[in-house]
């Protein structure tokens, strides 16, 4: 008979139990963290945190010193966020630049994990532990440029080496080392400040304003700290002036003067002075006003009028002959999208009544938004039967009449851009579909267009793009070298009932493969800009990182993230588009202004149809208008 702490196989072996070591971890994060109501969960899927849930990787059988370490650390990490972390805060204080909000975010982890590690010598050991298998999976000791070593992580290793002592993880040496000189050069001051203030989160995020500045990045900021604090503004100044020196009042002089000399005319300012202003503006090429700018310290204001200019990628394709953007009927017969529609219905039997009834709830909210008012006490329309006595007793009474008001609900379509990747394999993927499958039906049926699209690759780790550049001499930096396969599962203009069977598509074994998230994002965008309905919703839904082996292989480690968060902030700073992103185990937020994370499939359902609401609850529609008198025409009818 097997002992108490093991559990006996098929062949009659007994093998040790993990629920021992898995109650030890859950009772330890609940006690760090102050809730004992946390749910911790042991899964399979990529460990993260969601609110009132942290999901940790499932131990193997043959526990290791190593895994119970690594296991431990990830768990001590997520509670320290949960005690340690205000999250409106954070919110408030989080910059608006991309590359400086990921600095923010990676920098206040590593302050989190700081105060339990100077608190606790075991947590310490744990989250070391913890860091170094991170930037192993991550390839970090394999990097050779700054290119491939990001700068948030080099960073956020650096405050934690300066608040707890501790060098940067053995697999994470060369990646710190890799920036540590330009850092130190620009900002050692800033990084040994933030020693003093790792208590204090709102202190301690003022100072990480300071560091961005330092590392040039103070156009990425914002004006949250001249907002909230007047003395720092204060001080900001004075800092400011007392760096420009002595020209710094002569400067403000001439930057008052000239918005003065361009708003009066010549009869209101002194006759001389205007006239030599004249005279030196009539001489002036634009190269001397560039010049006279830069004098003047202005040297930012000649790039202006090219603000609304795109930003520039590095991102580029080594052959695009081989991608091919496919319907669901072409990858698959007709027989076999029945069979497999089938498939995904039974799978998920008791799911749908709940997603159905979620899909309800939004229905609801539409249709409530489409009802039609009505004008009345008007001189003309349709004659108000609530006002008929008026009417026979006294025929030339007017305001009798009422009119029939055009609910002001923009016309729209909805993409649903699903995440193809092997990653998203069993559960998530039939949770999706079937989520995709309910919400078109439903905005169907309240006049919203729905999309529903799919993005993969055709091949694991290259296809012909590969072999395409290895019979070119395998230049350098190649781009991308997959071959894209994006899928249109449900046209806009199709109706739900024909395109129902293929979403079974998303079931088919083989079909998931890699994911370049970038350019299916710009693939999405592009449909949605050809549309004509005045309002234009992109849902993303996926569940990691955009990855693909060969193109990471043979290009910088952050290619394909770096050309995601290019394309993000071009559709969320320049297009009509209306994007949301919603992350299965994977944080997104770091990634889009409008997104949010849930730890399981299960709760994909509910995020989608909150996140859909939310945005429709800007088309309430105005408060109906009555007494509004309107000339006739051509008489009552």
């Amino acid at each position: 008979m097997a002992g108490p702490g093991s559990n006996s196989n098929p062949n009659g072996k007994s093998t040790p139990s993990t629920e021992p070591f898995k109650q030890s971890v859950t009772g330890t994060i609940r006690a760090i963290a102050g809730e004992p109501e946390l749910e911790i969960i042991f899964s399979g899927d990529r460990p993260g945190l969601s609110g009132a849930t942290a999901r940790l990787p499932e131990p193997s059988r043959k526990l290791t010193a190593g895994e119970v370490a690594v296991t431990r650390g990830l768990g001590d990490s997520m509670a320290l966020k949960i005690a340690c972390h205000d999250a409106k805060l954070h919110a408030r204080r989080a910059p608006s630049g991309p590359e400086a909000r990921a600095i923010f975010e990676a920098v206040e982890q590593a302050r989190c994990d700081a105060v339990g590690s100077i608190r606790m010598e075991g947590v310490a050991d744990n989250i070391s532990a913890m860091l170094d298998d991170r930037y192993k999976k991550a390839n970090a000791p394999e990097v050779v440029s700054r290119e491939e070593a990001p700068l948030q992580d080099a960073i956020a290793l650096m405050v934690r080496e300066r608040l707890t002592g501790a060098p940067p993880p053995p697999s994470a040496a060369k990646l710190v080392d890799m920036w540590r000189g330009w850092i130190e050069e620009k900002a050692a001051k800033d990084l040994d400040l933030l020693t003093t203030r790792v208590e204090d989160q709102e202190s301690f995020a003022k100072q990480v304003h300071q560091l961005l500045t330092s590392l040039e990045m103070a156009d990425e900021i914002g004006d949250q700290d001249q907002d909230d604090d007047p003395d720092q503004s204060e001080d900001d100044g004075n800092n400011d002036e007392a760096e420009t020196g002595g020209d710094s009042e002569e400067d403000t002089g001439e930057q008052e003067a000239a918005p003065q000399e361009m708003e009066m005319s010549g009869e209101e300012q002194d006759a001389g002075e205007q006239d030599a202003a004249d005279s030196e503006m009539e001489d002036f090429s634009e190269d001397d006003m560039a010049d006279a700018s830069e004098e003047s310290g202005e040297s930012d204001r000649q790039d202006m009028p090219f603000s609304n200019r795109a930003p520039t990628s590095d991102y580029k394709v080594f052959t695009t002959q081989f991608d091919e953007t496919v319907t669901a009927e072409d990858l698959c017969d007709t027989a076999e999208l029945d069979r497999l529609r089938g498939f995904l219905d039974k799978q998920l039997t008791n799911l749908q009544g709940a997603v159905a009834r979620l899909a309800n709830r939004l229905q609801r909210k539409l249709m409530a938004q489409q009802n039609r008012s009505w004008d009345f006490d008007l001189e003309e329309g349709i004659l108000d039967t609530a006002r008929l006595i008026r009417a026979v007793t006294d025929p030339t009474a007017p305001l009798a009449f009422k009119q029939e008001r055009d609910t002001n609900f923009r016309d729209t379509v909805v993409t649903l851009l699903i995440d193809n990747s092997g990653s998203m394999r069993g559960r998530p993927i039939t949770v999706a579909a079937t989520c995709a499958d309910i919400l078109a039906r439903t905005l169907e049926r309240c006049g919203v267009k729905v999309e529903i699209l799919g993005f993969t690759t055709k091949a694991w780790k290259g296809g012909q793009s590969r072999e395409a550049w290895l019979g070119a001499g395998k230049p350098a930096t190649p781009g991308r070298l997959n071959d894209l396969r994006h899928i249109i599962y449900k046209s806009a203009d199709a109706p739900w009932r024909r395109s129902r069977r293929n979403l079974g598509l998303m079931m088919r074994e083989g079909l998931l493969k890699e994911n370049i998230d970038g350019e299916a994002l710009t693939w999405a965008h592009e449909r949605l800009l050809g549309r004509p309905e005045q309002r234009r919703i992109l849902m993303m839904i996926s569940d990691g990182a955009p990855v693909d082996d060969c193109t990471l292989s043979v290009n910088p480690g952050n290619y394909l993230e770096r050309h995601l968060r290019h394309v993000i902030e071009e559709i969320e700073g320049r297009s009509p588009v209306e994007l949301i992103a919603i992350g299965i185990g994977h944080d997104v937020t770091r990634y889009y202004k409008r997104a949010v994370t849930i730890v399981d499939a299960e709760e994909l359902a509910g995020a989608m149809t909150d996140q859909l609401a939310d945005l429709f609850d800007d088309e309430v529609p105005e408060t109906p208008v009555r007494g509004r008198r309107k000339k006739r025409a051509g008489g009552r009818r």
